[in-house]
């Protein structure tokens, strides 16, 4: 079994870049070959020829392995010792060894614990007016669709760890398809009069009307998601509805609640919820406050979730992460075929992984596996992950579940262009000649490490010129030393370059809004915003902060003023608190003074501005420092923008690694100091 398994292995990494199943596979076989070895050894009743001829056969395995890792030397990390081991590896190892005939170990379980409450349990909450409601009524009337509802475990792909190749299908994107299910012909009656829904909006309300109750609505920033979720509730009859969202958007989703929904009521929760209305129809709260409220959410009885900005859960680590699962579940539970939507312009910000936490929520998968209508869907295809045919079947499996996605170019043709220009700036006063000397003393650092690395090598492989491996490998403790080194680093050095590039940035800003009208000044950092406004102040320029340390009455109200006071001329906003979210259409200009480390980051501060209703082509104009690290990071960004397209768009462009983008930032800073030295 492991001799078929590492050939599996072989195949899958000569075919290119290694797939995370791949990955999950090589780690399993090494881990079993491992402690078959050992079994080996310590095996008393063995002849030695035996031992010799079971030896002989694992070090063929382990050949093959040492080939693998050689051909994608990222493998290497899951073969030290204490590498960690996925729970789909343990998984796949538990569903090898069964398959082999050996007795798996049950773990026992947990001890429970102590009763002392949590810190999160002590933050609990139960405003008076949900306890009004539940004394109301007390007795949820029982779904008995769910006795119904339940299909039948398949058995055939029960024993394949799954999730590698359905995160594979997707990064391969089967042939340009776009990841769209199908959509009925809609009616447009379902809108209040006065308003009007664009057809990609009232397609999917049109299948939330004939049943269909699990979206990941992925439409690019600007296509009106906000609408499409509150009416695809109504013909859902989705009520009570919960709503989770950013804390920037909680009184715009009330606002479009009461304008598309007028015959609902919704409550908003602040702080401990001690003034909302525990007998509306939509309750909108906010991922910062969830864990107080966590415990009476899951008992109200919600025959609907909408989770706005869904990328927010995608580090399942996270104690909001937590929370909306909990949710989902508890959810779910109650009422059969609940209403789950998850709502995200930029699904995929780092790595094709991103999707696991939001298929979990909509309840596809329960964090290991295919849940039972995937893995029907799976099993009907008639193939397995060795199939070459499996992976655009597989897509086209998970799509169906309730993937929509729908890009401005095709279903919003009269939403102008949008571009991205950059504007070179040169730092040559007393803080730009300081972030350069730190630059060089980094790349002098990098470099030291990197030959004192070479010099204590005891492989004794010698690599002709630079050996990129090693640069990585230097780059990756740069940054994970980062945290406890006092000596600049790459992420001080770009809070730096935003630094001394802040009146810059506000200079060009206000020369903007003089010549073309309204302008969104985006920054990462406090200290950048308060220098822009100085500098728009000092010239007799009115504007407008959107902070996150604002409370959403005061945000609102600068948002309300920036769009409709035409003496407002700047907003500036907080990349982090203003870019997701709101609508700042009143601009067409945005002026995006520091870099993010992300392009969905960056997408989301843009689509602000590029969205539904928008009359002017937009311009986001970035503000880059030559001769800094500022270049090669817009680079890195724009090289990683490929991941959303392909994964979901069909695109054939390349996906960059998907390593973050402070790691290549410091790769490249090494080797270019290197090509230097032995230029």
């Amino acid at each position: 079994m492991l001799a078929r398994a590492v050939r599996e292995v072989e195949a899958g990494a000569q075919r290119g870049r290694v797939s995370p199943s791949t990955r999950t596979k090589f780690q399993v076989v090494a881990l079993l070959a491992r402690e078959e070895r050992a079994k080996v050894r310590a095996d008393a009743d063995m002849t030695e020829a035996q031992r010799t001829e079971q030896l002989k056969r694992l070090d063929g395995i382990g050949t093959i392995l040492a080939q693998t890792a050689a051909r994608d030397t990222s493998l290497l990390a899951l073969l030290v010792e204490d590498a960690v081991v996925s729970d789909a590896a343990t998984s796949l190892k538990q569903d090898m060894l069964r398959a082999a005939g050996v007795e798996v170990e049950v773990e026992p379980a947990p001890a429970p614990e102590p009763s002392t409450p949590s810190p999160a349990a002590e933050r609990q909450v139960v405003p008076q007016s949900v306890v009004a409601r539940q004394l109301s009524n007390p007795f949820l009337t029982p779904d008995f669709a769910a006795a119904q509802s339940q299909v039948a475990q398949p058995r055939r792909l029960a024993t394949w760890e799954l999730l590698g190749p359905l995160l594979s299908a997707f990064e391969r994107a089967a042939g340009g398809a776009s990841a769209c299910m199908d959509l009925p012909e809609p009616e447009f009656s379902r809108v209040p009069e006065g308003l009007e829904l664009m057809r990609h909006q009232a397609q999917l309300i049109e299948a939330a009307a004939e049943g269909h109750r699990t979206f990941l609505l992925a439409d690019e920033p600007g296509l009106g998601k906000t609408a499409e979720a509150l009416l695809a509730a109504q013909a859902a009859n989705a009520y009570p509805l919960l709503v989770v969202v950013p804390n920037v958007v909680k009184t715009n989703w009330a606002r479009e609640a009461a304008l598309w929904t007028p015959n609902r009521t919704a409550t908003v929760i602040h702080g401990n919820g001690d003034n909302i209305d525990g007998f509306a129809d939509i309750v909108i709260v906010n991922y910062e406050v969830l864990d107080r409220h966590v415990g009476w959410l899951g008992d109200l009885g919600f025959r609907g979730m909408v989770l706005d900005e869904a990328h927010f859960i995608k580090n399942k680590a996270s104690q909001r992460s937590q929370h909306v699962l909990q949710l989902s579940e508890r959810i779910s539970a109650r009422t059969a075929h609940p209403l789950l939507m998850a709502l995200t312009g930029t699904p995929l910000i780092n790595d094709i992984e991103d999707f696991l936490a939001i298929w979990q929520f909509l309840g596809w998968i329960d964090g290991k596996k295919p849940r039972a209508a995937l893995m029907h869907a799976l099993e009907e295809t008639g193939l397995s992950p060795v199939d070459p045919g499996f992976y655009a079947a597989a897509r086209n499996s998970v799509i169906d579940l309730g993937i929509v996605r729908r890009r401005k170019i095709d279903v919003a043709a009269d939403i102008p262009a949008r571009r991205i220009a950059d504007i070179p700036v040169e730092l040559d006063d007393e803080a730009g000649r300081s972030i350069k000397e730190a630059e060089r003393q980094l790349a002098r650092r990098l470099v030291a490490q990197y030959e004192r690395a070479l010099e204590t090598r005891a492989s004794g492989v010698t690599v002709e010129g630079i050996d990129h491996e090693l640069v990585r490998r230097v780059a990756g403790w740069e940054r994970e030393d980062s945290s406890t080194k006092t000596d600049e680093n790459v992420f001080s050095m770009m809070r730096r370059i935003g630094q001394a590039k802040a009146g810059l940035a506000a200079d060009y800003t206000a020369q903007l809004a003089h010549s073309v009208g309204k302008v969104v000044f985006f920054a990462k950092h406090i200290d950048v915003m308060d220098v822009a406004e100085e500098t728009f102040a000092k010239r007799g320029i009115k504007y407008v902060s959107i902070r996150g340390s604002q409370g959403t009455a005061a945000r609102q109200k600068a948002i309300d003023a920036f769009t409709n006071d035409p003496e407002v001329a700047i907003a500036v906003c907080s990349l982090t608190a203003a870019g997701v979210g709101l609508n700042l259409q009143a601009a067409s200009n945005v002026v995006l003074a520091e870099l993010s480390w992300t392009d969905a980051e960056q997408t989301q501060a843009i689509d602000r501005v590029h969205r539904i209703g928008q009359a002017e082509p937009v311009t986001a104009w970035r503000i880059i420092a030559s001769q800094t690290l500022d270049p090669k990071i817009a680079e890195l960004i724009d090289s990683k923008a490929g991941l959303a397209a392909r994964a979901l768009d069909g695109s054939d462009e390349e996906i960059s690694d998907s390593t973050d983008l402070q790691l290549e930032a410091l790769v490249a800073l090494l080797t270019d100091a290197l090509t230097e030295a032995q230029a």
